[in-house]
């Protein structure tokens, strides 16, 4: 038979629900205990004493994988609710206190990881006692994210079109294109923009922000767009192009130091670069947190010098 609120508050601890949460994002006994500081035989006697009060097992292994049981799952769900409220709680706490402090959890595709930074330097000059968490992912990952109220905020361009989301851009995501010095084309004053596309083109893989911006451009302009070599992130497509592997059209902040050291050429050609908004991007639902709420102002308030800040003399 269950036992009662009363019984059950007597058997769980917070200690056992935060090892139990960290066994959770990791699925790993051992990662769990690093992050926490704790020995292994620690968090498996944690996680024991926690399925003990819940009569349900909530981790169990097939093979060597460790998997969350449906008791587990349910567990996870009501913790991420309590530990949500709690850092409200605290925030809130601080607010009235005439302090800015607590968690700030943010979510960022791929090719902000350049922006991200600009934002927080000041930011955290401004509030020194919040703290910083954050996932770099790519966009089919942010979107699931943001789906599932995962983040305080997601950066990313090309947000997804939807009433559920609220999105406000910050700053121009300005892409390029991109060839190794040295490259044939570079030897012709004017270059048509097909020829370009056709010369050997490497781009991210489908679903990508930044594939997507250039797949929408040349839909609009009648351009054919027939890739060359798919690679995953705009870090190996860079490389490609300095390999030899063909050319690209990539955000300017991510080869800006290969333009400088003339490893890499930016192309004059007609219609680029192109421009798309990078975004803060949260659920339409969400009650921002305090914390949350101080950087969406941040940004407001400095959005018109950010752009001079992160491209400078690039622009």
């Amino acid at each position: 038979m269950p036992y009662s609120l009363a019984r059950l508050l007597t058997r769980l601890s917070f200690r056992q629900l935060q090892v139990f949460h960290a066994v959770c994002q990791h699925l790993s006994y051992s990662r769990a205990a690093d992050e926490l500081g704790l020995t292994q035989p620690a968090v498996s006697s944690q996680i024991r004493q926690l399925e003990q009060a819940l009569e349900q097992p909530v981790f169990e292994y097939v093979g060597k994988q460790l998997y969350i049981t449906p008791a587990g799952q349910r567990l996870e769900i009501v913790i991420r609710s309590i530990f949500s409220d709690l850092k409200r709680m605290q925030m809130e706490l601080a607010e009235m206190k005439g302090q800015v402090r607590g968690e700030l959890r943010l979510a960022a595709v791929s090719t902000a990881q350049y922006v991200v930074p600009y934002l927080l330097q000041g930011f955290l000059q401004q509030y020194p006692q919040v703290d910083v968490r954050l996932e770099i992912v790519n966009r089919a990952l942010a979107t699931q994210r943001l789906t599932e109220n995962r983040d305080d905020l997601v950066i990313m361009g090309m947000p997804p079109e939807s009433r559920a989301l609220h999105s406000t851009p910050f700053l121009d995501n300005v892409m390029i294109p991109v060839v190794r010095t040295g490259h044939p084309l570079l030897e012709h004053k004017r270059i048509d923009t097909q020829t370009f596309l056709d010369s050997r083109l490497l781009i991210r893989e489908q679903g990508s922000g930044t594939r997507k911006a250039l797949e929408q451009w040349c839909h609009q302009k009648r351009l054919l767009l027939n890739p060359y070599m798919e690679l995953g992130s705009n870090a190996a497509i860079k490389h490609g192009v300095l390999a030899g592997l063909g050319v690209a059209v990539l955000p300017r902040l991510s080869v800006r130091p290969e333009l400088k050291l003339g490893e890499l050429a930016c192309l004059n050609l007609q219609g680029f670069p192109l421009r798309r908004s990078w975004c803060t991007v949260h659920p339409a639902a969400k009650h921002p947190t305090p914390v949350m709420q101080a950087f969406l102002d941040y940004i407001q308030k400095t959005m018109s010098g950010l752009e001079q800040q992160v491209y400078g003399e690039a622009l």
